[in-house]
């Protein structure tokens, strides 16, 4: 992912998400330095596909962090996220990580079910973590070892 495919995948994000991360927010990730990838419609190289799917993951001493990872709704449930979750676990390793470190809105039953699938544990909870339309909602910390 590029500072040019930002426009495509903040409009993917918008929407995906009812709280989305905003083009400054991939932006910022980008300048820092973050690991970003994109998935576009049938392997598309450049801006000729559709963006289906992405992930931001932080480096940090030897953890990863996942920050986002996005697939369109039309391509969910297809194995988009689980192939770009193995990418990103595997990056991470040959990184030198232990451990890769995510959270996920404790309101979301499927997205911790998918986590589950790949091991990821529960190691705690942010309280007031994510904004929701009814003020704040915690986030569940999740781990798996590398």
């Amino acid at each position: 992912m590029g500072e040019a495919d930002l426009p495509a995948v903040t409009a993917a994000e918008q929407r995906i998400h009812r709280f989305p991360w905003t083009l400054g927010n991939f932006r910022d990730s980008l300048l820092a330095g973050h690991d970003a990838w994109l998935q576009r419609e049938n392997g598309a190289v450049g801006a000729a596909g559709a963006v289906v799917a992405f992930a931001v993951m932080m480096r940090a001493v030897d953890e990863a962090h996942l920050l986002n990872i996005s697939v369109v709704p039309e391509r969910q449930r297809g194995g988009l996220g689980r192939a770009l979750l193995d990418f990103l676990c595997d990056r991470a390793r040959q990184g030198g990580m232990q451990r890769m470190l995510l959270e996920v809105r404790s309101s979301n039953p499927n997205a911790i079910a998918f986590y589950q699938r790949f091991d990821f544990v529960e190691i705690g909870r942010r309280r007031g973590y994510y904004p929701a339309s009814t003020g704040r909602e915690d986030a569940i910390v999740m781990a798996k070892q590398l």
